[in-house]
């Protein structure tokens, strides 16, 4: 076995009986028909399920659409990637010719796939109990620093709830522009409160990208006047 490997298997803590299986889990669709696909469907679906618990034990007084938010921050391809950055995963993956030239083991969605396909491995070799500890060992630093769940909301909904505790009406959004071809739209979208016409707007690429930014200045504002009418 390649010291690549055999430090792999160190960083996950769990050393494979079967290398073939590990192989198959490095392996990208780019790489061959053998490839980790399946793989990172059954990793996938263990890793929901796990680092839903893990929240869901944390955090005893939080409620479902927090927990929800939480596991999703946890699972997303941006925080998996991270993860798999910390154990070097982009220098073991095999990739094809062209993904290999093109940079492929520094792309978040193919680490990301292949950490998801290393968890289904070790689940299919070792079984529940060893795939389990794996996902809490790798996110260990994740869910030791979890954040507050109130800060994983969107900005809509932010501002929705800041509103709605001071008795005030929901915001109205409307697009003030839309310019360019299809695959280049720029939105420009005005967030305006009815009770007082304070306003403020947002830029996007797309419509509710722009809507965020609008709510995420209007929530500013408020908070800077302290949520008084101007």
């Amino acid at each position: 076995m390649s010291e690549d490997l055999a430090r792999l298997q160190r960083a996950l803590g769990y050393r494979f009986q079967d290398e073939s299986a590990l192989l198959r889990a490095l392996t990208h669709r780019s790489a061959g028909h053998d490839n980790n696909e399946r793989l990172e469907f059954l990793g996938d679906a263990l890793l929901n399920f796990v680092i839903g618990e893990a929240v869901f034990l944390r955090l005893p007084k939080a409620a479902e659409g927090d927990l929800s938010r939480m596991r999703a921050m946890l699972v997303r391809e941006e925080t998996l990637a991270v993860v798999a950055r910390r154990i070097e995963l982009g220098e073991v993956v095999r990739l094809g010719s062209g993904e290999l030239k093109s940079g492929g083991f520094r792309r978040d969605s193919i680490l990301a796939d292949g950490l998801e396909a290393l968890i289904g491995a070790v689940y299919l070799e070792g079984g529940f109990a060893a795939g389990r500890d794996l996902c809490l060992r790798l996110f260990a630093p994740e869910l030791d620093h979890l954040p507050d769940p109130g800060t994983l909301k969107d900005s809509k909904t932010r501002l929705q709830e800041h509103l709605q505790a001071a008795g005030r009406p929901l915001p109205e959004y409307t697009v003030l522009n839309e310019e360019g071809p299809p695959h280049r739209r720029s939105f420009r979208i005005r967030c305006r409160l009815a009770d007082d016409g304070s306003e403020s707007t947002g830029e996007g690429a797309s419509r509710k990208f722009a809507e965020q930014q609008s709510a995420e200045r209007m929530l500013h504002n408020l908070i800077e006047s302290g949520g008084r009418h101007a």
